[in-house]
């Protein structure tokens, strides 16, 4: 009888709370998703897909009548609005930290009667991130890393993608972007300032847009960084690491930790390898 008093149908507008109810055992619990949700596969498959990111099917929201709307920051508060305006109960988070994205783990165990669970993972994600730590407290060099999150305007990467990165082991040089919230605060003006930085590292996620590799060595000067002539490029999908919840801190995570030990062992360093 207990769980009769939590949500029992939610649509998810983003990925990340859908992929947090599968691993909380509760995907019976979702009844609609974002059209770009990639994670988990099974989602895909099994839930009617009613949103973009800053679109929404309001019709077929309605119809599907949600006790719970769950979304993903001030970009959808239009959606949101409306939504409310209809009667829905809607929440929208606003994580950008990966401590942020923690506590929403946390939150969204709690309002589907899984608080226990929900804090155990992300205090399995935590300790991850702790023991990765401990890894770099270990070594004296760390590679300079390039992320590209867009192309035309350059654009750096928010500010749990930087988080990552550092907790991964590398020194992001454009870490005085990261919190700014939206895209526009994260321009780089002048591509030349990449170039004056000579990142060890670059790596590259397109949101949701398939890297073009040539595209970013015909830009001028570029050939002459360090990471391109070495080949140190690197593509990370956006459902990996532009997903702020378990893509991010669980596969995005790993990956950057992978590229940056192979950036170890391929200049000849091995420290805490």
């Amino acid at each position: 009888m207990q769980g009769d008093f939590y949500p029992q149908r939610i649509v998810c507008l983003t990925e990340e709370p859908t992929e947090i109810l599968y691993k909380l055992g509760e995907p019976d619990r979702i009844v609609g998703i974002s059209g770009f949700t990639v994670r988990p596969a099974q989602a895909r498959k099994q839930k009617p897909k009613v949103s973009a990111f800053t679109e929404a099917d309001i019709s077929a929201i309605l119809a599907l009548k949600p006790d719970l709307v769950i979304g993903f920051s001030d970009i959808q508060a239009d959606i949101a609005q409306i939504l409310i305006k209809e009667g829905v109960t809607v929440l929208i988070n606003n994580h950008r930290s990966v401590e942020e994205i923690l506590k929403m783990i946390v939150q969204i165990g709690a309002l589907v009667g899984k608080s226990a669970e929900a804090m155990e993972l992300a205090l399995q994600y935590r300790r991850r991130l702790e023991a990765r730590l401990e890894i770099n407290s270990k070594r004296v060099l760390k590679p300079k890393v390039y992320f590209e999150e867009w192309y035309d305007p350059l654009i750096t990467g928010i500010r749990w993608v930087s988080e990552l990165v550092e907790a991964a082991g590398g020194e992001d040089i454009f870490a005085q972007h990261r919190d700014g919230a939206l895209a526009r605060d994260r321009i780089v003006a002048d591509p030349m300032q990449v170039v004056n930085l000579n990142p060890d590292l670059i790596l590259v996620s397109w949101c949701g847009k398939k890297f073009k590799p040539d595209r970013l060595r015909s830009r001028p000067e570029w050939t002459s960084m360090e990471a391109v002539q070495k080949g140190q490029i690197y593509e990370i999908p956006s459902s990996m690491i532009l997903q702020p919840g378990p893509g991010a801190l669980g596969d995005g995570f790993d990956r950057l930790c992978e590229i940056i030990d192979l950036w170890y062992q391929t200049n000849g360093i091995f420290e805490a390898l």
